[in-house]
C-alpha cells in the first residue's frame, strides 16, 4: 500500500461531525441522453429520475476520458489518466504509488469495498481471464486489494449484462473476490446489475450495523456490449429491448440501493454519486443517445465525454438543483477529502486535476476555478466555464466552441477568437507537460 504520510499528518483536521458514507456508482457506456429525466422518449429510469428530482443534476458532467479504464482511475485518484499510466482502455494498470481514495478513507477508519467492473489491471496470473489475464502475466496485475479495498467482487473488464445458462463458463471473463478466488458459476446467473448489488448491500449492511463509515464503489457493466436483458426489464419496449432493458434493470438496482440505505437509517449522511464512464458505443444509428451532442465513445467531442451526472446527499443537499458548471470524475477525490476536512497535499507534492465541489454543493461556487483538460490518443481538449478548445490531430489545428450557446459544437469560433485559442492552447501545453512529468514518475 502506498504510504499516506501527507494525509496522515492532516488527520487532526478531521471535523468532529460524523463522517459521511460515500458511494460511487457508474454505468458503462451510458450516453448523456440515456435517462428519463434527460428527456429520453422511451427509456424507463424512475429511480435515476427521482435522484434528479431530489439532488444535484449536473448538466455538464464529464468523464475524464472517452473510454472506460482511464475514467475509472480518475475517480479513485483525482488525477488525469495520462499521469498514472492508463492512457487508454486495456492498457497499463493503476500503479501502486498512486494514492487512491480507498486508501485514504481506509486510513480514516472507513470500511472499503469495490463491486462490479474494475478495469484498472488484471485480476489473476494463473488462468486465462478477460482481455489480458493469463498465466504468468504479472506486468498488468493490479487487484482492488492493492489499492485500499478490503472487500471486492470484481471483473477485469466487460461481461454480458444478463447471464444465461452456460454464459459464465463460455464467455471467459470471471468475477473474483480475492487473489485467485474466482466466483463459481453456480453463483452467476440472471441480471448482472442485480448480481453486483447483491454483493454490495451486505457489505453496506455490515458496516452500518457496526456504525462504521463506508466507502463503496459500485461499477455496473450495463449498457456495455454484449447487451443482454430479459423480462420484466424488457417488457413494454418494442425495439432495442436488450439495451433499454439492461438500463431499466440497472435503474432498479439504484432504487434498491437507496431503499436499503433508508432502512438502515444511514440515507441522510450518505453521498451517492452516479455517472457513466464515457459516452455511448456505436454510431448515430445505435440505441445509445447523446441527445444530439457531437461524437460518441472514443471522441473528445461532447458526446464522448459529457455523461449523466447526479448526486444525492440529503444531509447537505436539501432540494433539487440543476448545476450548469462543468464538473468531472476527477473531482470526486478532492470533494470527498474536503468533506472530511482533509485538504489535498500541496500542488508541488503531487498535481491533481480535480477540484473540490464542496463549495458548489453548499451553493457558494459560481464558476469552476480551473478548466478541465483531456487527452486521448491524438485528441486533446480544454473545457472552461464557457469555451472548449479541441484538436483531433495533437495540436496541429484547433477548433473552439462556446458550449453555453452551442453545446452541439456546430460553430467553430477559432478563426474569430484567436486570442482565446492562444490563451487556452498555452494552458493546455503547460498541462500536457505536467502530465508528462507525472508519467515519468516525478510525482513519486
Amino acid at each position: 500500500m502506498t504510504p499516506l504520510l501527507p494525509f496522515v499528518l492532516l488527520a487532526a483536521l478531521l471535523p468532529a461531525a460524523e463522517p459521511p458514507n460515500i458511494i460511487l456508482c457508474m454505468a458503462d457506456d451510458q450516453g448523456w441522453g440515456d435517462t428519463g429525466y434527460n428527456g429520453h422518449p422511451v427509456l424507463r429510469t424512475p429511480h435515476l429520475d427521482r435522484m434528479a428530482r431530489e439532488g444535484l443534476r449536473f448538466e455538464r458532467f464529464y468523464s475524464a476520458a472517452p473510454v472506460c479504464s482511464p475514467t475509472r482511475g480518475s475517480c479513485l485518484t483525482g488525477r488525469h489518466p495520462q499521469r498514472y499510466g492508463i492512457p487508454y482502455a486495456n492498457t497499463g494498470h493503476l500503479k501502486k504509488k498512486e494514492i487512491s481514495l480507498a486508501e485514504v478513507l481506509q486510513s480514516k477508519g472507513y470500511r472499503t469495498g469495490h463491486f462490479g467492473k474494475w478495469h484498472l489491471g488484471t485480476l489473476t496470473t494463473k488462468i486465462k481471464d478477460a482481455n489480458r489475464g493469463r498465466p504468468g502475466n504479472t506486468k498488468d496485475y493490479a487487484v482492488p486489494s492493492d489499492h485500499g479495498f478490503e472487500v471486492y467482487f470484481a471483473t477485469e473488464s466487460k461481461v454480458p449484462t444478463y447471464w444465461k445458462k452456460g454464459d459464465y463458463q463460455g464467455y471467459g471473463t470471471h468475477y473474483w473476490t480475492g487473489p485467485d478466488d474466482m466466483v463459481p458459476a453456480s453463483e452467476i446467473k440472471g441480471d448482472d446489475s442485480r448480481l453486483i448489488m447483491d454483493r454490495a448491500l451486505p457489505f453496506i449492511r455490515e458496516a452500518a450495523h457496526k456504525k462504521q463509515p463506508f466507502f463503496t464503489v459500485i461499477w455496473f457493466h450495463a449498457p456495455h456490449l454484449p447487451v443482454v436483458s430479459a423480462p420484466p426489464y424488457t417488457d413494454g419496449y418494442t425495439k432495442n429491448q436488450d439495451y433499454y432493458g439492461c438500463l431499466t434493470a440497472l435503474d432498479e438496482q439504484m432504487g434498491r440501493l437507496r431503499a436499503e440505505l433508508k432502512s438502515l437509517g444511514v440515507e441522510d449522511n450518505t453521498m451517492i454519486w452516479y455517472c457513466s464512464d464515457n459516452g455511448p458505443e456505436g454510431d448515430d444509428s445505435a440505441p445509445g443517445s447523446t441527445k444530439k451532442l457531437r461524437g460518441r465513445k472514443r471522441s473528445l467531442y461532447e458526446g464522448g465525454v459529457r455523461v449523466p451526472g447526479l448526486l444525492v446527499w440529503p444531509a447537505m443537499v436539501k432540494g433539487a438543483r440543476t448545476i450548469e458548471l462543468p464538473c468531472s470524475t476527477n473531482d470526486y477525490f478532492p470533494t470527498v477529502l474536503e468533506a472530511l476536512g482533509h485538504p489535498l497535499p500541496p500542488e508541488q507534492a503531487r498535481p491533481y486535476d480535480g477540484v473540490s465541489l464542496l463549495p458548489l454543493i453548499k451553493g457558494t461556487m459560481k464558476e469552476r476555478p480551473r478548466p478541465i483538460a483531456f487527452q486521448s490518443q491524438k485528441q486533446i481538449s480544454l473545457t472552461d466555464n464557457r469555451f472548449k478548445l479541441i484538436s483531433t490531430n495533437g495540436g496541429k489545428s484547433w477548433e473552439l466552441y462556446d458550449l453555453v450557446t452551442d453545446p452541439s459544437e456546430k460553430k467553430n469560433l477559432a478563426g474569430t477568437h484567436p486570442d482565446q485559442v492562444a490563451k487556452m492552447a498555452t494552458q493546455l501545453a503547460a498541462w500536457r507537460q505536467s502530465c508528462e512529468n507525472s508519467a515519468a514518475g516525478k510525482d513519486y
